[in-house]
């Protein structure tokens, strides 16, 4: 079937999100003053959101408009990046479920990693499963000494006959308690460098030996967790990809998010205009160091929509979009940081009780939740260094863990 041009593309969708969900607006569950980075709901609430995000998912992969940028032989489309732009934008218009980000990554990274690094077996029996939500899954990457510089990981793995015994914790989990299997990453290889020596599994987040303990955020929510794997045993049947993979299988995972279809994607925190309407609602507006704030906020909210713009289309013509996928990161967690900033500076000491004015107290959610944004998918002094290694061309920082892991010297 050949490939539609952009326009006709675009009115495919349209016409597919009109048959299927209301206009934007209409929807009168979903909180209008919900301004959290990170949700704060009870089990049942979450379980209650993901009902209908999945509903959502499951309509969108059997008309054919999931995994967008998945290449065909993989079972996706292979359409190129501005299609699922232009998908995303599309949506903009309609009344979405919200999601999580366990749906963005059951779909966008840890199916697609299936898809494209799964054995035929696994392909047919779950790659299917994570891009229509059927299952649901959690990636558990980092660790307690292990954020930044995965690499440096310390949970193992020893093969027994036809199974492997995983022992370690992983941190920072979003989504545990309710994904049906968890993408970890493990050490299989002490005597090489240490992204030699890693291999993926799918391990049943209810296997014997594993533990979910939720962490409590000082903006309230538990979405994150912590899982601790005491000699959790997994069939050699779900190893994703070969044994020391594990590093490349990372990657590609982690790179699968930049060129996701927009599957569970939410917004994170309120916006720009939510700010302004903040402001306005408050008579604040006359304020010229209110009005010089919220210009300034405008103006890095922009740049950073012209940065994403920039990197989207290097990725539509296939380029990779190098180190401006950094700048985007860090754009993107400041420009949160300093909505809340301005946020609580329009209000004053609104910010500090709820006094019952719609649209005031809720901010707290944003304004404690933004500073981890900071730090997850990499923080911003990783992003930093990249920029100023790959971009300014500054010297690379000084290295000491070139060795084989074992022998590396560890706190």
């Amino acid at each position: 079937m050949p490939t539609p041009t952009l326009e006709q593309w675009r009115e495919q969708v349209r016409r597919w999100l009109a048959a299927t969900l209301p206009p934007k607006g209409f929807d009168h569950d979903e909180e209008p003053d919900d301004y959290a980075v990170f949700h704060n709901l009870s089990d049942e609430e979450e379980r209650a959101l993901l009902d209908r995000a999945r509903a959502y998912q499951r309509a969108r992969f059997d008309a054919g408009f999931q995994a967008l940028t998945l290449a065909e032989e993989h079972g996706g489309r292979g359409l190129p990046a501005a299609y699922a732009t232009a998908f995303a934008q599309e949506e903009t218009g309609f009344a979405v479920p919200p999601s999580t980000e366990l749906i963005s990554v059951t779909v966008g990274l840890v199916g697609s990693a299936v898809a494209v690094y799964g054995t035929p077996e696994q392909r047919r029996r779950l790659a299917r499963a994570f891009q229509r939500t059927d299952l649901l899954a959690c990636q558990l990457f980092s660790e307690p000494g292990a954020g930044s510089d995965l690499a440096a990981l310390s949970t193992k793995a020893v093969r027994e006959g036809d199974a492997w015994v995983l022992t370690g914790q992983k941190v920072w989990t979003s989504g545990a308690r309710f994904a049906d299997y968890g993408m970890v990453l493990a050490r299989t290889d002490p005597e090489v460098v240490k992204q030699a020596g890693i291999t993926a599994f799918l391990v049943p987040m209810d296997a014997p030996g594993l533990t979910i303990r939720p962490i409590r955020q000082m903006s309230g929510g538990s979405s994150f967790n912590e899982v601790f794997l005491e000699r959790v045993r997994v069939p050699d049947a779900l190893r994703l990809g070969a044994p020391g993979q594990g590093w490349e299988i990372a990657n590609a995972t982690l790179a699968f998010e930049r060129s996701a279809s927009g599957a569970g994607r939410r917004r994170k925190g309120g916006s720009v205009g939510d700010v302004v309407a903040l402001a306005r609602r408050l008579d604040r507006t006359g304020d010229p160091l209110v009005r010089q704030r919220l210009a300034d906020l405008h103006v890095r909210a922009v740049l950073h929509a012209a940065t994403v713009d920039r990197v989207a289309r290097a990725t539509a013509a296939g380029r990779r979009p190098g180190p401006a996928a950094s700048i985007t990161k860090l754009m993107a967690s400041q420009t949160l940081t300093l909505t809340g900033r301005v946020a609580a500076e329009v209000m004053g000491a609104r910010i500090a009780a709820d006094t019952g004015e719609p649209g005031t107290f809720a901010w707290t959610g944003h304004l404690l939740g933004a500073p981890g944004y900071r730090v997850a998918g990499g923080t911003d002094e990783i992003q930093r260094n990249l920029i100023g290694e790959r971009v300014l061309g500054l010297p690379r920082e000084p290295r000491a863990d070139n060795g084989a892991f074992s022998r590396l010297p560890r706190s």
